[in-house]
C-alpha cells in the first residue's frame, strides 16, 4: 500500500478527516541543508546512522504533509549559537504568512536579546515556540531566559522543547533544568518534545505536577526509537491518563523511516484504543490552538 494510503487507513479508522503534527521542522533552505549534512555526518548529537526520510524541496514537503491530511503543522526551527533566532524568527513569520496551514513558529536562544527577540516574535503573530536545550547547549534556567519563561507563561503560548536527553545528553538535558524552570513559571505550556526520552517517566511525572505540561509523540514508539531507548510499558497507564495533554508529532521530514510508521507505531505499540489516538493526533492540538 502507498504511503498516502496508509495515512489515510489509519485516519480512517480513527474517523479523523485530518492530523495535526506539532512537530515539524521548515526552516531557510540553506540551514536545513547544514541540518542534513549533519545528520548524514551522524554528528556527536546524533550519535548513529539517521537517513532523512523527505529530503525534498519545500513545496514537495508541503504537498506531502498535505497530501497526508494534516490541516494544521508548525515550522520548528532552532538557533545553535548566539545572534540567530531574530533572524530565523523573521524567516518563520514570512512563511507563515504564505503558508497558512503552518502554525506560526518563532524560537529564541540563552542570549542578553532573548527577550526583547521573544516579545517581537509574540508581536509578528507567533503562536508556538521551539526551544532546543540539546543543540543549543545552554541551560534553560540560566538568568537570561528567566523574563522570556516569563513572558511565554503569561502569554499563554506553548514552547515545543527538546530538554530529554536522547539521542545524545548534553549538559543541561534531563528533567532537572527544565523542572527547575517550571517550579519558578508553573502556569508555563511546555511542550516537552518526544515523550522526553529518553527520561519518559520523569517528564511524565513533571505533566502530572504542572498542569501546564503537555508531550509530544515525536518518534516515540517507531522501531529506530524502540531499539535503544524503549517506552517503559508499565508507563503507559500515565501516559492514558494524560491523553488530553499529549500531542501528536513527527519530526518531518528529518526521520529515518516513513511517515505512515510514526502513526502506525502509536496505533499497535500503545494499545490505547481509538479515542486516546483521536485525541493525540487532532482533538488536543486543536483545542490547545484553537483550531
Amino acid at each position: 500500500m502507498a504511503e498516502r494510503e496508509r495515512v489515510a487507513a489509519f485516519r480512517a479508522r480513527l474517523g479523523l478527516a485530518s492530523l495535526i503534527d506539532v512537530h515539524t521542522h521548515f526552516m531557510p533552505q540553506r540551514l536545513l541543508a547544514k541540518v542534513w549534512a549533519y545528520f548524514d555526518a551522524a554528528g556527536p548529537l546524533v550519535g548513529r546512522h539517521w537517513p532523512i526520510a523527505y529530503r525534498e524541496d519545500e513545496q514537495r514537503r508541503l504537498e506531502t504533509l498535505r497530501g497526508f491530511g494534516v490541516r494544521a503543522f508548525t515550522s520548528m526551527l532552532y538557533p545553535h549559537k548566539a545572534g540567530m533566532a531574530r533572524s530565523l524568527n523573521d524567516w518563520a513569520a514570512d512563511f507563515a504568512a504564505r503558508t497558512p496551514d503552518c502554525l506560526h513558529t518563532a524560537t529564541f536562544y540563552a542570549e542578553p536579546g532573548a527577550a526583547d527577540d521573544v516579545r517581537r516574535a509574540l508581536a509578528q503573530g507567533a503562536r508556538v515556540f521551539k526551544c532546543h536545550v540539546q543543540v543549543g547547549r545552554f541551560d534553560p534556567r540560566d538568568p537570561l531566559l528567566d523574563k522570556v519563561w516569563g513572558l511565554l507563561a503569561e502569554a499563554g503560548t506553548p514552547v515545543v522543547t527538546h530538554c530529554g536527553s536522547g539521542p545524545v545528553p548534553t549538559a543541561f538535558t534531563g528533567p532537572g533544568p527544565m523542572g527547575a524552570v517550571l517550579a519558578r513559571h508553573p502556569a508555563l505550556r511546555l511542550v516537552v518534545a518526544h515523550l522526553g526520552m529518553p527520561e519518559y517517566a520523569d517528564f511524565l511525572t513533571l505533566a502530572e505536577r504542572y498542569a501546564g505540561v503537555l508531550l509530544d509523540t515525536t518518534m516515540a514508539f517507531t522501531d529506530f526509537v524502540e531499539d535503544s531507548a524503549p517506552f517503559p510499558r508499565e508507563a503507559l497507564p500515565r501516559l492514558a491518563a494524560l491523553g488530553d495533554r499529549v500531542l501528536l508529532g513527527t519530526d518531518f521530514p528529518n526521520i529515518p523511516y516513513a511517515y505512515a510508521d510514526a502513526l502506525e507505531a502509536l496505533e499497535t505499540r500503545t494499545g490505547l484504543g481509538e479515542k486516546w489516538l483521536r485525541a493525540v493526533c487532532h482533538d488536543n492540538a486543536a483545542r490547545v490552538f484553537g483550531l
